[in-house]
């Protein structure tokens, strides 16, 4: 017999049902199982007398235990699991679970028992696979991927291609620091901190629109709520713009398609389970200067900061950002502009005043994307990566643009930290499994 999702299982005709023990009440006569399979919960009520075979099988059954269940599904309005239970024909453990390592949610106190307290993130992480299990998690999941099969789904009906691009270098990409390097073979290597270099190459391939979603590595010793040393990115380049506004409108079209679709699909579960609504942004997204945020941030909350700070937003602005935002656009997201060449990456073109034609995508007071209309011309970025000390290191790269390259740019987006803010957890929760300069297991 074919398997059965729980959602999905009709009623009054055999069906196969498999999943794990969520809940398990044993009596004298009557034994109820909630069976639990990534799309719901089912009642097995088993009646002993009637089932002796079945009322064997169980004995010693545990919490998060793998069965096998057939039998007939049967309404009854005094179930409150949708008003539907199982009667079994035949139950098979397939796996008995061990007592669970990690208490997954806090247990509050009964006349009997006192309360449970929820385990920490860093014991749970120890034990993901088991944390995992919860519906929240698996809510957080389901959501993200809506979310990216809506971003794929925008792309490629514009005409976008997906590649997939190394992440084994031979010279440390982008800024030079804050790299791994590893052993390849008889000589170093390093892993890429982005695709950037090799989305470009795309263009002077003549592939003209391109995303990658892949592998992304950081190694900064950084200890906050939103990095991590290796995380998922969704990135994108595209030819023949105009400017850098181009992107930018890109990028506020493709998000809110992509919110847009997450908060249909999950949006009510989400606010449920996390008290956090899914706002579908409106276009446009608001922009600002860098010079006049700041200015800003100061009127309107008398928040300062050195003169020497300005070219680049603190993480204190970064944050107060999301409230100047709200209170003069009502919006969620914000654009910021013109920041100085230092803060800049070196391939970003720059107008005729040496400002850099790219930008910052600030959501909920967190930074999401830098984007920017990349240098195409061979001789300017080859001066721009001098600049920075990069001329050599990054010659491969510069030999893209030598042979002739289009007017191009685009932007990169993480996906764990969309997700991270979507739900208004700190990233480790957020992540599959999370890697930070302490955490290398599991």
């Amino acid at each position: 017999m074919k398997r059965s999702y729980i959602a999905e299982a009709p009623s009054g005709v055999p069906v196969k049902l498999q999943g794990f023990v969520d809940n398990y009440r044993d009596s004298k006569y009557m034994a109820f199982i909630v069976l639990k399979d990534i799309t719901g919960r089912m009642q097995i009520t088993v009646e002993k007398e009637k089932l002796p075979e079945v009322a064997q099988a169980i004995e010693g059954l545990t919490p998060d235990s793998v069965l096998t269940v057939t039998g007939t599904i049967m309404d009854n309005d005094y179930v409150k699991l949708g008003g539907r239970e199982m009667i079994p024909d035949q139950i098979v453990i397939e796996s008995l679970a061990e007592a669970l390592p990690i208490v997954r949610k806090s247990i509050p106190a009964t006349k009997k028992k006192l309360a449970v307290e929820r385990s920490s993130i860093d014991q749970r992480i120890d034990y993901r696979w088991v944390d995992l299990r919860t519906d929240e998690n698996q809510l957080m999941f389901k959501a993200q991927t809506k979310l990216i099969g809506a971003l794929r789904e925008f792309c490629l009906a514009r005409n976008f291609m997906e590649i997939h691009t190394p992440k084994l270098i031979a010279a440390a990409s982008e800024s030079g620091a804050d790299v791994f390097e590893v052993k390849y073979f008889d000589r170093n290597a390093y892993l890429a901190q982005s695709p950037q270099f090799y989305k470009q190459m795309a263009m002077a391939a003549g592939f003209e629109r391109i995303f990658e979603v892949g592998p992304v590595f950081r190694a900064e010793k950084s200890f906050t709520n939103k990095h991590t040393t290796e995380f998922t990115g969704f990135d994108i380049e595209m030819s023949y713009i105009n400017s850098f506004r181009d992107v930018m409108q890109f990028e506020a079209e493709l998000l809110t398609y992509g919110l847009g679709k997450v908060k249909e699909a999950y949006g009510d579960a989400i606010e449920e389970a996390f008290g956090v609504p899914l706002v579908v942004p409106t276009l446009p997204f608001p922009e600002v200067k860098l010079e006049d945020l700041y200015k800003g941030l100061e009127e309107d909350f008398g928040f300062t900061v050195p003169e020497e700070e300005k070219n680049d937003l603190t993480t204190e602005a970064e944050r107060l950002s999301y409230d100047w935002v709200k209170k003069h656009y009502g919006h969620e997201f914000l654009f910021v502009t013109d920041y100085k060449p230092e803060k800049r990456a070196f391939y970003h073109m720059r107008d005729e005043h040496g400002m850099p034609l790219g930008y910052d995508l600030i959501w909920r007071g967190t930074e999401i994307t830098t984007g920017a209309q990349r240098e195409h011309r061979y001789e300017l970025l080859k001066k721009q990566a001098d600049e920075k000390g990069l001329g050599e290191d990054v010659k491969f790269y510069l030999d893209f643009f030598r042979y002739g390259c289009p007017p191009h740019g685009g932007f990169g987006l993480g996906v764990d930290r969309l997700t991270m803010l979507m739900v208004g957890l700190p990233i480790k929760e957020c992540m599959f499994l999370f890697r930070s300069p302490n955490r290398l297991t599991p």
